[in-house]
């Protein structure tokens, strides 16, 4: 027996639920955003290669930290762009495909929210390690600083006189700085716990519903 068609929409009901399609410029816009991160992560690997023989180990493990911060972003722009679409404007049509994403067949807006706040913990959390790993720069002057250009000029006319003078360095982390980008992770996991907590009680009620 064939399916019956659903009945036609009227004009402004068909008008606002074509709407959706509005959205359609801003996933293709994070399409080209895509491209821009691959672009950024293809440099910051030159730099990791070019750079090898000199770095040294904390060099080396913030550009790898680097990279791999790029790679979850790009990971979470994928998740907003096929989630997104496929819940908010179209069916993508993918089932039976081989590469269907596994979370992609029981996404919906809920479900999308709780594993963007994941992804988003997770670039926080590489943030906040690179942050610790360069903890022990938090001594040195600010860059940009009084302290830090004085030093820098000092070093530049020391050796202008033929004077070895040990490079001064400097840090753009304070140790306030440190201490906000912790509590706001912390924040972070909570608002992932609160989201979490709350699709699964409206999951709940849902059920109670079809229950009775």
């Amino acid at each position: 027996m064939s399916a019956v068609p659903p009945p036609p929409l009227s004009f402004l009901p068909a008008l606002i639920f074509s709407s959706r399609w509005l959205q359609l410029p801003l996933y293709l816009g994070l399409i080209v955003a895509q491209c821009v991160y691959v672009f950024l992560f293809l440099k910051e690997l030159w730099h990791l290669i070019h750079g090898a023989n000199t770095l040294g180990e904390q060099g080396i493990m913030l550009l790898v930290l680097g990279l791999i911060d790029v790679v979850m972003i790009s990971n979470l722009l994928v998740m907003v762009i096929v989630g997104g679409y496929e819940t908010f404007v179209s069916r993508l049509g993918l089932q039976g495909h081989p590469d269907q994403p596994e979370w992609l067949s029981h996404v919906n807006a809920s479900v999308l929210k709780v594993k963007l706040a994941m992804a988003i913990i997770g670039i926080s959390s590489i943030h906040l390690l690179k942050t610790f790993i360069a903890a022990g720069e938090l001594g040195l002057p600010i860059c940009g600083s009084a302290d830090a250009i004085n030093a820098l000029r000092a070093a530049t006319a020391a050796a202008a006189e033929g004077i070895q003078v040990a490079t001064q360095r400097c840090t753009s982390s304070t140790a306030v700085g440190v201490m906000w980008q912790t509590v706001i992770h912390g924040v972070f996991i909570l608002s992932a716990i609160g989201i979490a907590w709350t699709d699964r009680l409206m999951g709940q009620t849902a059920k109670a519903v079809k229950a009775h």
